[in-house]
């Protein structure tokens, strides 16, 4: 009997000590204070009203980064629907910001993008639809957001596309720290929740 009192004494007590190296000594094990998965690179792009974006317009701002392209039938418009719940919890944080990037930017002209956003109800104050250069556009989306695999690149920008239902959380520091399934609802919700705590950061 005295033995089985020491054990769970004994485990009851390491158990304790577990927990305080790893809340303690080691926090970011649990709070998820891991190095950056991407940062924010450079970049140059056109929103919906034909005015330049650039990275200069993300500084301290909270910033949920996707890709689509006005013409998917496929994922996009069930992954837009499920951005369009991020973007009307947080249309009135003046922190919080939205790129969604084409990934057909020769069909995807101002103007076309212009109408998709007015079709949603887009502020593009917070909701920002972006064109560009497709190998600019590409290339932010695999080295920088970390949303598609940089291994899918081709030789040939004209033989590539990306299509991804991925999306990144970019911290105020400009740092990518998380990856999300923008058609998962328990992924966008998580998002949500996440976004809540960086803007407090």
């Amino acid at each position: 009997m005295n033995k089985r009192i020491f054990y769970i004494t004994f485990f009851a007590a390491l158990a304790v000590l577990f927990y305080f190296f790893i809340t303690k000594l080691a926090p970011g094990f649990v709070q998820g204070n891991l190095p950056p998965i991407g940062r924010v690179q450079p970049f140059l792009f056109t929103n919906q009203n034909g005015k330049p974006v650039s990275e200069k317009d993300l500084k301290d701002k909270v910033v949920v980064v996707s890709y689509f392209f006005t013409t998917c039938r496929g994922i996009c418009p069930e992954m837009n629907v499920n951005m369009k719940r991020v973007y009307d919890h947080f249309k009135n944080e003046k922190d919080f910001l939205i790129l969604s990037h084409t990934c057909d930017p020769e069909t995807d002209s101002v103007p076309r993008i212009k109408r998709y956003a007015d079709s949603i109800g887009a502020n593009p104050d917070i909701w920002i639809f972006l064109t560009g250069r497709k190998d600019s556009l590409y290339t932010m989306a695999r080295l920088s957001y970390a949303i598609d695999d940089p291994a899918n690149n081709l030789k040939s920008i004209d033989d590539d596309f990306l299509h991804t239902q991925y999306w990144a959380l970019v911290n105020k520091k400009g740092e990518v720290r998380k990856i999300y399934d923008g058609l998962k609802n328990d992924e966008v919700l998580l998002l949500i929740d996440d976004i809540e705590k960086a803007l407090k950061d």
